[in-house]
């Protein structure tokens, strides 16, 4: 069994308090690694590399920057199979998501790398005469990434990439339940030859460690992806030293479907939105809304396809299903189901740990729909991040937008309709900062993924995230006419 060191300056070294984590697999509870548990010191060894680099490394061109990344990229692609079946024992995702997180890692490098020559300042008339103001875009420093459990890799890439690129340099601290193939990404780094401190990554519990990353007055930005609870401490943390702070936090998204609806369609965009990597996305469709016209085809249609979700093992490509990442989260599931019964919804499918001996251990938990909701219970307005799916009545506009916008998330919403003044209208009037009109979920890199209200600031992809890894430097530039 591996034992995970931490990858501090290009190089792997043991931690300073010598203890270790178990990391488990979800399907059987086995211990897939060990990784070791930093401190607040290791914390500081990292960010000291890394600003130490960060002085070479800012002064290269920034497309030689991105000769280097493009390397990276290339060569997590070329570890695709292991990558992703490590991905499979440490999350418990289905091993064509996790084939598709190895892919996606290296095509957010890849997207953050074609920056590399569009990194561009502006020039601004003077007021005064013989004057022009010269406004550049400069890397910011050392930049802290924290990633979630869900897609520990991408999340990793999706931050890395423009950090990089940009011209900072970073120390990564995946989650303890999920950081082995973001640890890898640090064999990756030297087999490619990346300059050491460049990246660091590390492990250790997120109290000590994240804290002591977040307060130092080395740490010129945090960009951090999790829970709204987790993402608040890290903004208060970082207050002090006025540290840039970039969150992506939890979501609630509403998968509207009006009358008009294409049925069909919004059946399988509602059944891969909820029930893909067992509900562990934060863009997942948690709340469903379908108009009374329209409830009973819909249900019907999707009640057949929600049965026949084969749940099991990650590794067999026939399972559409896997099982929740910890035993605390599929507490949670069986918390949140018990308590919406108990206010009145109705139980129409799944609820509990599946039947058979294959799920005696491990984390499982069935596709779980719910019925007779209404809207101010707790299961419409609690995130789940699981299978568990409400269903809610609903029989004009101005109601389903109240219902919608009646959450202090803001991250995603789905909608489902033929009629262009509806989808104008929910343009206007949705409060989320990515809504999907006539599909799933499921962002792309030139987009904005960008959360309102509780569900982040900052955001991340495209231009408008890339940018928020450069800062701005101003010059008054007199001249002799």
């Amino acid at each position: 069994m591996k034992n995970y060191q931490l990858y501090i300056d290009g190089q792997w070294v043991d931690s300073t308090t010598g203890a270790t984590e178990n990391v488990l697999n979800p399907s059987d509870e086995s211990i897939v690694a060990t990784v070791q548990d930093g401190n607040a010191q290791d914390a500081e060894r990292a960010l000291v590399a890394a600003e130490k680099a960060q002085k070479e490394w800012k002064k290269l061109p920034a497309r030689k920057r991105a000769e280097y990344l493009y390397a990276f990229a290339a060569e997590i692609k070329a570890r695709k199979s292991d990558l992703a079946r490590l991905l499979v024992q440490e999350q418990g995702k289905l091993i064509s998501v996790a084939e598709m997180e190895v892919d996606v890692t290296a095509s957010f490098i890849e997207y953050a790398c074609e920056w590399a020559r569009r990194i561009e300042g502006d020039l601004v008339p003077s007021d005064n005469e013989n004057e022009q103001i010269w406004i550049n875009k400069v890397p910011r420093g050392v930049v802290v990434a924290i990633t979630a459990w869900n897609f520990p890799l991408a999340l990793a890439g999706r931050k890395i990439g423009p950090a990089l690129v940009a011209g900072n340099t970073i120390v990564v601290k995946p989650t303890t339940e999920t950081p082995l193939a973001t640890l890898e990404l640090g064999n990756i780094a030297s087999k490619v030859g990346l300059p050491a401190g460049v990246l660091n990554i590390i492990t250790g519990p997120g109290r000590v460690m994240g804290g002591a990353l977040v307060e130092s007055p080395i740490t010129k930005m945090v960009t951090m992806t999790g829970s709204t609870p987790v993402g608040q401490q890290i903004a208060r943390a970082a207050a002090d030293n006025l540290i840039h702070v970039q969150l992506e936090l939890g979501g609630k998204a509403p998968f509207i479907v009006f009358e008009d609806a294409d049925i069909d369609a919004a059946v399988d965009a509602a059944l891969h939105s909820r029930f893909d990597n067992c509900g562990q996305v934060c863009t997942c469709n948690e709340r469903l809304y379908l108009h009374e016209d329209i409830y009973e085809p819909f249900m019907e249609k999707f009640l057949a396809k929600v049965k026949s979700l084969k749940v099991g093992d990650p590794m067999d490509p026939a399972s559409q299903m896997g099982p929740k990442v910890n035993a605390k989260e599929l507490a949670n599931m069986e918390k949140l189901v018990a308590e919406a019964i108990q206010e009145g919804a109705t139980l129409l499918h799944g609820g509990k740990r599946p039947e058979g001996s294959q799920f005696e251990k491990g984390f499982w938990f069935e596709p779980t729909v719910l019925t007779d909701v209404e809207q101010h219970m707790g299961i419409v307005h609690h995130e789940s991040f699981g299978p568990i799916l409400p269903v809610i009545r609903f029989n004009d506009f101005d109601q389903v937008i109240g219902f919608a916008n009646d959450s202090e998330y803001g991250l995603a919403a789905m909608v489902f309709t033929n009629n262009m003044n509806t989808i104008m209208k929910c343009n206007d009037e949705l409060e989320f900062g990515e809504i999907y009109i006539n599909r799933g979920h499921g962002e792309q890199h030139q987009g904005f993924h960008n959360g309102y209200k509780l569900s982040g600031t900052g955001g991340e992809d495209g231009k408008y995230g890339f940018e928020q890894y450069l800062d701005k430097k101003t010059f008054y530039v007199r001249y002799k006419a």
